[in-house]
């Protein structure tokens, strides 16, 4: 049986099993049904061209193109990663073992989808960022749910907003079936900060047509910057 949380308003909900749904709690190339056969290395190898550049200060640059937007991915994954691995490794006071479920599942999907563009760029990857967490309260559940809502909200608005740049099909593809991902963990963590109501779709990310937000690199960047310490930039990129 899965784990659930009693709510007086939404009675019993089977969280694990709802982030079971997204399809994938494991490690290594496979994420979220997605495999070496969906992006291969051979492919993400032969395109050189618009590859990432480190500059003398330590800037990394995502490069061009659609290389160019699977290393931002890239970039945001390597994020939600680190944060989510830290969440786990220093439970915060009161975790509950529902509460901790839903964050492993979440962890194990960013860890995978991190591990899959690594793979898959190969060659034309960005290389590891060094994260800065010191701004975060790991101790605290609003600290730790706040953060992590603002990081989903954010990877589902760069996806979105990133896709009109893709030109490969196949990558557009591979877009679309993490940020599906994304939204979810977005909307459980949404739901655990604001239980019974309608904070998992809120007019803040979901407009009056039921869409949600697009916003480019020039806004997700610097929003995600306080939290990481190596210099980006996406000067390449619309």
């Amino acid at each position: 049986m899965p784990e659930t949380i009693s709510n007086p308003t939404r009675g019993r909900v089977g969280r694990r099993s709802f982030m079971r749904m997204s399809g994938a709690g494991i490690l290594g190339s496979v994420a979220v049904g997605l495999t070496l056969s969906d992006l291969t290395v051979a492919k993400a190898m032969a395109q050189t061209a618009g590859g990432p550049t480190q500059g003398a200060d330590g800037t990394v640059d995502l490069g061009a193109g659609d290389i160019g937007v699977l290393n931002y991915a890239y970039a945001l994954e390597q994020l939600e990663a680190a944060f989510y691995t830290q969440v786990i490794q220093t439970p915060y006071s009161g975790m509950s073992s529902a509460e901790r479920a839903i964050l492993i599942d979440i962890r194990d999907h960013e860890v995978a989808h991190r591990e899959f563009f690594k793979a898959a760029l190969g060659a034309n990857r960005i290389p590891d960022l060094a994260v800065d967490f010191s701004a975060i309260d790991f101790g605290s559940r609003e600290s730790v749910l706040t953060t992590a809502r603002t990081f989903e909200d954010l990877g589902v608005a760069a996806y979105n907003g990133g896709g009109a740049a893709i030109t490969n099909p196949e990558y557009l593809l591979l877009a679309g079936k993490i940020v599906s991902v994304e939204a979810r963990h977005a909307a459980a963590l949404r739901d655990l900060l604001a239980p019974g109501t309608s904070a998992f779709a809120g007019d803040d990310v979901v407009n009056a047509l039921g869409l949600d937000q697009a916003l480019p690199p020039s806004q997700v960047l610097p929003a995600v910057a306080p939290f990481i310490a190596t210099p980006i930039s996406a000067t390449q990129l619309p």
